[in-house]
């Protein structure tokens, strides 16, 4: 059987806080008066249980009207129950006056930061990752938070790193290069906060929490494979540079040759193309400055 969800009223009957404790400070010396005429009427023969009995109940009075006394401080808020049952909550600041029957439970509507944990979880590859995010948060719905979960604070907690280790496991560290415009851990964080925040959201709101923001705060390989993937985004790096180098050598000598041809410096067969081809491509993707030897014969010797 699914329980109902709870729904925030505001509460109705509040009354201004400074009128009532002054009406309650006033009783207090009324009430001594009359165990003072007590006093007299003993003295004078006189019936004194009329007098004790008003100042006990004007003494009961002006506790009950000091008891219902609340202060609600700025993005603050009191929840009010009356023998177990939710009455509304007060979101308005300032000195109220309320059923001094009541009990009135504070909630905060100040926005929270959670800092998870580092999870060690398995990204969609399977590569074990540390990981771990940041929530801001607040209580929108006071009903839902008190009355749907047990301690919603911990409730935020255990769904944070619960949502936080379903979106690693969707996800990739790194983007696969055969998969352009992939969704990765590292390489698309905007997109991937946006997930979490989606997700927690939709996980917290039975519970009244608003998600304002996530974002993650650590990302790493787990120690046991760090160093590995470490070189193999090394060994990525330097085949991407040479790539870069050749593709650029190639034009070079592409250029060379066809100002060389249009401007008829030399005429070159195709054997001594090939030749001036490999060096400078010898020239251009050498990792040291080469050595050049100078031919001061004709150019077939």
């Amino acid at each position: 059987m699914t329980a109902t969800r709870s729904r925030e009223t505001p509460y109705p009957r509040s009354l201004p806080g400074v009128p009532m404790l002054l009406l309650g400070v006033a009783l207090l010396p009324v009430a001594a008066w009359t165990f003072v005429r007590a006093a007299d009427a003993h003295d004078l023969g006189r019936p004194v249980w009329p007098w004790v009995v008003a100042g006990i109940v004007l003494v009961l009075g002006a506790i009950l009207e000091l008891c219902g006394l609340v202060l609600v401080e700025p993005n603050q808020s009191r929840a009010v129950l009356l023998f177990g049952r939710y009455k509304g909550t007060i979101r308005r600041d300032g000195f109220h006056w309320v059923n001094p029957f009541t009990v009135r439970r504070a909630v905060s509507l100040r926005v929270h930061n959670f800092d998870s944990e580092k999870l060690k979880v398995n990204d969609r590859a399977g590569n074990p990752i540390e990981i771990n995010a940041v929530v801001v948060w607040r209580v929108k719905d006071t009903a839902q938070a008190l009355f749907d979960v047990e301690d919603y604070r911990d409730y935020v907690r255990v769904q944070s790193e619960a949502g936080l280790r379903t979106l690693a496991a969707s996800h990739p560290y790194d983007a696969d290069d055969a998969k352009p415009g992939e969704t990765s851990l590292r390489g698309s964080a905007d997109v991937v906060s946006r997930e979490l925040a989606t997700e927690l959201d939709a996980r917290l709101e039975r519970a009244g929490i608003e998600v304002l923001e996530c974002r993650l705060a650590h990302l790493a390989y787990a120690p046991e494979i760090a160093s590995a993937m470490l070189q193999r985004q090394q060994a990525d790096a330097i085949i991407a540079a040479r790539q870069k180098i050749v593709d650029g050598a190639v034009g070079m000598v592409q250029m060379a040759l066809e100002q060389l041809s249009r401007s008829n410096v030399v005429e070159l067969d195709d054997e001594r193309r090939a030749a001036m081809v490999q060096n400078l491509l010898v020239v251009l993707c050498s990792e040291r400055g080469t050595q050049p030897v100078v031919n001061t014969g004709t150019l077939y010797q």
